[in-house]
């Protein structure tokens, strides 16, 4: 398996891999911190080139999974991994709680720590659920979003994509939330957000504009 990424968030899909004894072969992958460590913890080698990763994918294992945040950053390097041939896994730890009926998870998902999501729920691909987050029934997530540890999101809720969730929101029940969203940690929101919108507070509020996210 390869880890895109080598800081922050890859090193909780380390401990994650490790509840599902997924470590063999195990890689890291950095290249943008030329400077930085050759192993993550001394003992996981960080790959620093793409000549190193397709080598890699040749003669080891042809999967990855995201180890970063950020909407964009997860859009671009799954589509820059994808465009070598090679397969995205979809990384749930075991500890969360998935419900038993119509839950579709897309490729590339990473699902962390004691989650809790309820039946007729689909995350869109290379979507981040990060710890302690709740998914009420009947609800969407769209693809490559960012959902921040211990948000509440209620029931018939639909959530487009590209759109961050910052820690501890809020979500009331039948609010649509648009694309390219981000809402503010600790915000609570009771009614349905526009494209493109920054919001913040309780009960949360438009407090700017993002511009439009580019493929």
């Amino acid at each position: 398996m390869l880890v895109v990424g080598a800081k922050g968030f890859a090193k909780e899909v380390l401990n994650i891999l490790l509840l599902k004894n997924e470590m063999k072969d195990l890689v890291f992958f950095d290249d943008v911190n030329q400077d930085g460590p050759d192993f993550l913890f001394d003992q996981f080698p960080i790959l620093k080139s793409i000549e190193e990763a397709k080598n890699y994918f040749k003669t080891i294992d042809n999967r990855f999974t995201l180890g970063v945040g950020f909407p964009q950053v997860r859009y671009k390097l799954y589509h820059k991994f994808i465009e070598l041939g090679v397969n995205p896994y979809t990384l749930i730890s075991p500890n969360s709680d998935l419900g038993d009926f119509e839950v579709k998870i897309s490729d590339g998902v990473s699902i962390a720590y004691h989650c809790a999501i309820s039946n007729s729920v689909s995350i869109g691909k290379g979507s981040f659920i990060n710890a302690k987050t709740i998914i009420g029934h009947d609800s969407r997530i769209g693809e490559f979003c960012e959902i921040c540890p211990s948000v509440n999101i209620a029931g018939h809720i639909d959530i487009g994509d590209y759109t961050f969730i910052g820690t501890g929101a809020i979500i009331y029940p039948n609010v649509k939330i648009g694309s390219n969203v981000a809402i503010t940690a600790g915000s609570v929101v009771r009614k349905n957000v526009p494209d493109n919108s920054i919001v913040h507070g309780f009960p949360a509020k438009i407090i700017g504009k993002k511009p439009g996210f580019k493929t």
